[in-house]
Parts: structure tokens; C-alpha cells; sequence
């Protein structure tokens, strides 16, 4: 990858996703989300993906379950997949599949993790940080430029938060 001082961004070598890839790695990055859902999380799920399609780590919000408020769905598939990879934290060229766009600390994960590229689903106007309230993950200034590709089953990602809180707020009343 060239990245000169000049050229903060550096020349991706592989392709962008087909639609159907993207499509196919948010259902992996939903059934994930489901598990989040019955362990009564809120259901945002994620997969890292190797550039030849293989599924390096899954993860699911956990912070409920696990009391640490780092457990995001994010956070615990790229800490699978750089598992799974040995020494090797960095996980360049990999793309990562989220349902929800990726708050400002899982998005200075991804960075600094050197994903390649986050495909996500809804967007999250109150936290986000893929381009709705920031964008950490195309921020010229840092060492990592992340490509960006949103609204990836958009409405099936968002009903699914959205289910959840309705339910949320049912059991309150």
C-alpha cells in the first residue's frame, strides 16, 4: 500500500465487495445479532472476514452479560479474528461486517486494527462514527483509512434495534 506523507490514504489492492458478498456477510453479522437478542443485549452483531471469504471472528454485544462496557460486537470479533491469526493483530485487508454503524471507540478499534474496509447496516444517528455524528474511520489525519460501504440490509438491522427498545420500553409501562 503506497502512503506517502502526502497521501494519508492508502491505494486498496483489492476490490470492493459485490453486493451479494456484502449481503451475505451482514447475515452472518444478524444471526450473531440474534444471539445478543436472547441473552437480553442489545442485538448488534459483527464478523471479520479474510479477503478470501473466510469468517476470522464473530462477535455480539455482550456488555450486559459480561459487565464491561467495552464488549461490543466489534471489539469481540476483531479480537477473535486477530486470535485466530496468531501474532498477527493486524488485520489488513480484511473487511468487517457490523449491524449497526460502529460507535467512536469501536471505530479507533478498527483503525487501529487496520481493517480494510466496515460494511454495516443501520445507521446510528445518536452515536455514530462511520459518518452520521463523526467519521473516525475516514479521518485524514490518522494512520488508517477505512472504506466505508453503509445500508447494507439497512431495514432489516434497524428493526431488529428497533424491536428491541420497543420491547424495552413495553416491559417498563
Amino acid at each position: 500500500m503506497d502512503q506517502s506523507p502526502g497521501n494519508p490514504r492508502p491505494r486498496r489492492a483489492s476490490p470492493p465487495p459485490s453486493r451479494r458478498e456484502a449481503e451475505d456477510w451482514m447475515g452472518l453479522a444478524l444471526t450473531a445479532a440474534d444471539r445478543a437478542l436472547e441473552a437480553g443485549d442489545v442485538p448488534i452483531g459483527a464478523v471479520v472476514v479474510a479477503p478470501d471469504g473466510t469468517v476470522l471472528g464473530t462477535g455480539f454485544n455482550r456488555r450486559e452479560r459480561d459487565g464491561d462496557p467495552t464488549a461490543h460486537a466489534e471489539v469481540i470479533a476483531l479480537r477473535e479474528a486477530a486470535a485466530r491469526l496468531g501474532d498477527a493483530w493486524r488485520l489488513e485487508d480484511c473487511t468487517l461486517a457490523v449491524t449497526l454503524e460502529p460507535c467512536a471507540m469501536c471505530a479507533g478499534a478498527i483503525v487501529l486494527s487496520r481493517v480494510q474496509r466496515v460494511v454495516f447496516g443501520a445507521w446510528d444517528e445518536k452515536a455514530g462514527a462511520a459518518g452520521s455524528v463523526f467519521d473516525v474511520l475516514r479521518e485524514p489525519r490518522l494512520n488508517h483509512f477505512v472504506e466505508v460501504v453503509p445500508e447494507v440490509r439497512a431495514e432489516e438491522c434497524a428493526e431488529l434495534l428497533t424491536g428491541f427498545f420497543r420491547g424495552l420500553r413495553d416491559t417498563r409501562d
